[in-house]
């Protein structure tokens, strides 16, 4: 055998030799990926269906593995509550993740009554609300660690679980009193951050916002903090037969839902069956107090107002209404955004010709998503005939917001009822040019004298007229948005097309009932021809040939108003005086006096671009009084 082959052999021998004696190495290293680290992190019973690597060694800790736990997770819980190799934080985490791996597990498998899985819920509760607020460290201290904001999405989880269990069997878990005993608990509640009905009536369903997801809307904005983030969808509100009314808060309130564990101390936690379900209004709260401290409170701003919209059927509803087909409306509806609240300042929105709240669609989401301007607006959006005449609807809806701020503020001295501001997209934006307009007799003179009435021909023509003709700005109203508003009408309401479509628009009888003074006073009018003088149409009045808007587009604002302008411009080729948004030109948006304007490339729809968007909440940030 060759020397140097004796040599190497030699040498693995002694190699292994050492090896034997030494014991092979049991550490390996190598690399791995950014997903892979942020997974063995951050991933638990609820991102990968699988305990988390912190109870994996929890588990290790007494012995245990994560295998030998779930095939006697009993005894694994009460080898865990005895310990005292762990921490508390260690075995309160684990435990809460345990119980929710098992409630997730009876779930699945839809075999087990609800109570016992309403206890599974609530035990994971319990040892994350034990573990956040009832261990050495306070939640503060822990503020960076992932195991905190696993343990609160937890305890945030199971609440959400536990609350739906708890409205869906409802009528199974009979009351004794006030308080509910099912599952060994004893579970009162705290619901006055609902606004219920009179009568007492529950919400028809308790949803989740953490299960809708809407397309049509550039954002969803929620707010990270404890509790489970939900929407109430409310029951319609009943009306006497015949009977309008002309205001709605929502249906679909935000709420946030906790769940308070009697005890003062870790042990009395552990050991009570005594708790309380609470419920949180977000719009109002931005934290609440719990176990002793001040917490963030969790929220979806977006989620309620999402599902009022995709429930409301408005875009088929604005058509049937501009052509006065059967399920329209005929009088305006304030729709409330949130719960009313008298420490607010309210935006009302108006929308436009065939339209509906959907105007709006990104608009009022980015303004409630917008922290500063949630804290200090409210929105209600107006909803109304857009079939109906201009002066019509100037009445009505002024109508309809007055009986609304007298429903909720009598006394008219709340700042929800004062400052408001409008907001009028196209022939809304007329509309709130009309609103914070002096009319005064202007008008009725007007007519007056173009028809040359005198005597009771004249008081009664105007006496028919002038609830229509005859108002001064309202005086709740201090600051005014008008966008891509013909003030001064259009010739797009001139053209074949238009005309075709005015000719079809149909005022429905009870809205023609309304108007009968008006139509009478002005079937009185000579005008030189055989036929009278009928009701106009919206689409009349957005002619700039229409006599109204002619007649109106000199009214004085109120010196009291600051008011804007935003408009489109759709024809980049031409200057600005002769430019249009492709409907309305910029000659009519223009007003003269207007703090600021502001013009977007845009098509007509100008109000839902990103640069309008952040031109409104340019403005609504604005201080209440100029420099």
């Amino acid at each position: 055998m060759p020397a140097r082959l004796m040599r190497r052999l030699r040498l693995g021998a002694l190699l292994c030799a050492v090896a034997l004696l030494s014991g092979c190495a049991a550490v390996t290293v190598s690399a791995i990926s950014p997903a892979d680290y942020l997974q063995q992190r951050r991933g638990d019973i609820l991102t990968t269906g699988k305990l988390s690597a912190a109870a994996s060694e929890v588990l290790r800790i007494i012995g245990s593995d994560i295998a030998a736990c779930e095939s006697n997770t009993g005894s694994c819980r009460a080898d865990l509550a005895r310990s005292d190799l762990l921490s508390d934080e260690q075995r309160l985490a684990t435990l809460s993740e345990l119980w929710l791996e098992s409630a997730l597990a009876e779930e699945k498998q839809g075999g087990h009554a609800s109570a016992e899985l309403l206890a599974a819920w609530l035990e994971s509760a319990r040892y994350a609300y034990a573990y956040l607020f009832y261990t050495t460290r306070t939640p503060g201290q822990r503020a960076f660690e992932e195991r905190q904001t696993q343990i609160r999405d937890y305890y945030n989880y199971a609440v959400q679980k536990a609350v739906g269990n708890l409205f869906r069997h409802r009528g199974e878990y009979r009351p004794d009193g006030h308080v509910i005993r099912v599952a060994g608990w004893e579970i009162d509640s705290e619901l006055s951050a609902l606004r219920l009905p009179e009568d007492g009536t529950l919400p028809e369903e308790l949803l989740p916002a953490t299960s809708l997801s809407f397309s049509g809307l550039r954002n969803v904005y929620r707010r990270d903090g404890f509790g489970a983030d939900l929407v109430a969808v409310m029951p319609r509100p009943g009306a006497s037969k015949g009977e309008y009314v002309p205001y709605q808060e929502t249906r679909f309130p935000v709420v946030t839902a906790l769940i308070r564990f009697d005890g003062n101390s870790l042990q009395e936690v552990l050991a009570t069956q005594q708790l309380m379900v609470m419920l949180v209004d977000p719009t109002r709260s931005d934290s609440t107090r719990m176990a002793g401290q001040e917490l963030p409170v969790a929220a979806n701003f977006t989620a309620g107002y999402g599902l009022w919209l995709a429930r409301s059927g408005f875009g088929v509803q604005a058509l049937r209404t501009l052509f006065g087909r059967a399920d329209g409306i005929s009088r305006p509806q304030v729709h409330l955004m949130q719960p009313y609240d008298p420490n607010k300042r309210t935006i009302v929105m108006l929308h436009g010709l065939a339209s509906s709240p959907e105007a709006w669609i990104n608009v009022a989401n980015e303004l409630m998503g917008d922290e500063q301007l949630r804290r200090r607006y409210q929105i209600w959006q107006v909803y109304y005939p857009s079939n109906a005449p201009l002066a019509a609807n100037n009445a009505a809806i002024r109508q309809a917001l007055a009986a609304t701020l007298a429903h909720f503020d009598p006394s008219a001295k709340a700042i929800a009822a004062n400052d408001m501001v409008l907001i009028g997209h196209s022939m809304g934006g007329v509309l709130a040019r009309l609103m914070v307009s002096d009319a005064s007799n202007t008008l009725l003179d007007a007519i007056t004298e173009e028809y040359h009435l005198k005597g009771q021909k004249a008081e009664k023509v105007r006496a028919g007229l002038a609830p229509y003709l005859n108002f001064t700005a309202m005086p709740q109203v201090n600051r005014a948005i008008f966008i891509a508003a013909p003030h001064r009408g259009t010739s797009f309401a001139n053209h074949k097309v238009a005309r075709w479509i005015a000719n079809l628009v149909t005022l429905p009888i009870n809205m023609l009932e309304q108007l009968s003074d008006a139509a009478g006073s002005l079937a009185q009018l000579d005008t030189g021809s055989s036929e009278p003088l009928r009701i106009p149409n919206s689409i009349d009045n957005l002619s700039d040939k229409d006599p109204f808007v002619r007649l109106v587009a000199d009214l004085p604002i109120s010196p009291k108003v600051r008011y804007y302008s935003i408009m489109g411009n759709d024809t980049p080729d031409l200057p600005l005086a002769q430019s249009s948004d492709g409907v309305v030109p910029y000659a009519s948006a223009h007003l003269d006096g207007a703090l600021s304007e502001k013009v977007i490339p845009s098509w007509h729809s100008v109000q839902e671009s990103p640069q309008a968007i952040l031109e409104i909440r340019r403005i609504l940030r604005l201080p209440d009084t100029l420099p």
